[in-house]
């Protein structure tokens, strides 16, 4: 089933030129993406009778023509590949014009809020949903991405109420903030970035102290988040043109 929904770019969602920022995209995709889980009956407000939760593992995105303030966008959504410990739910942004602008892939898994162990996803879930086979990028699965040995800038972070979302974690469209903190400035001066992947790997909560650490490496602006010691890994994000 593709799920299609409308949304008006506000001033929120634009930079001083007037085109959609990154994270506003991140934002708009995962309302959209809530909204079908809602009518699937696997969304926020299913979560106190399920005890079900999606949790968010990747995203890879790509910016084709970066939309501007006011426009009425059209959102398309769906759900693929689902498999016992994960799914993919992949996303197209068109204009106003009918153009496309942005397509987009997410991986996510499902946990029990009680236990907090993943689920495995059996007939009954995969059913609410009614699987696509159609792919917003040429690849099934997305690939593993690699952390850099080397860095050459750093950027400690403290995290605030502000940054907890529904889970109790630091939310998801707010790495990539972080990640902008610690780009040298000729780095950030560059924005925006059309390409950008996101994979989650462990989550960070009210209080904590994390790292953001930047490489330019396999020819991509690498941001890695880790604690402070340098011992986990909470998330990589990878920023291309």
């Amino acid at each position: 089933m593709i799920f299609v929904d409308k949304v008006k770019t506000g001033l929120k969602d634009v930079g001083k030129d007037c085109l959609i920022k990154n994270e506003s995209i991140l934002e708009i995709l995962e309302n959209v993406g809530g909204e079908h889980s809602n009518l699937a009956g696997y969304g926020i407000l299913d979560i106190e009778r399920t005890k079900l939760s999606w949790i968010l593992l990747d995203w890879k995105v790509r910016v084709l023509k970066r939309p501007l303030y006011a426009d009425e966008l059209e959102v398309k959504t769906w759900g693929r590949c689902f498999q016992k410990a994960c799914t993919y739910r992949d996303f197209e942004i068109y204009n106003s014009k009918g153009e496309l602008c942005v397509i987009a892939t997410s991986k996510w898994a499902m946990i029990n809020i009680e236990t907090r162990r993943i689920v495995r996803m059996g007939d009954e879930i995969k059913g609410a949903y009614l699987p696509e086979e159609h792919y917003a990028f040429e690849e099934e699965v997305l690939s593993k991405l690699e952390v850099p040995i080397e860095f050459s800038n750093e950027f400690k972070y403290t995290v605030s109420r502000k940054d907890i979302d529904i889970n109790g974690h630091m939310h998801n469209t707010y790495y990539l903030n972080l990640a902008y903190e610690v780009l040298p400035e000729e780095v950030y001066n560059e924005r925006p970035y059309d390409s950008f992947r996101i994979t989650y790997k462990h989550e960070i909560k009210l209080g904590d102290t994390v790292v953001c650490r930047y490489a330019y490496f396999n020819n991509k602006h690498v941001v890695v988040v880790m604690n402070e010691d340098g011992s986990v890994v909470n998330s990589i994000i990878e920023l291309a043109k």
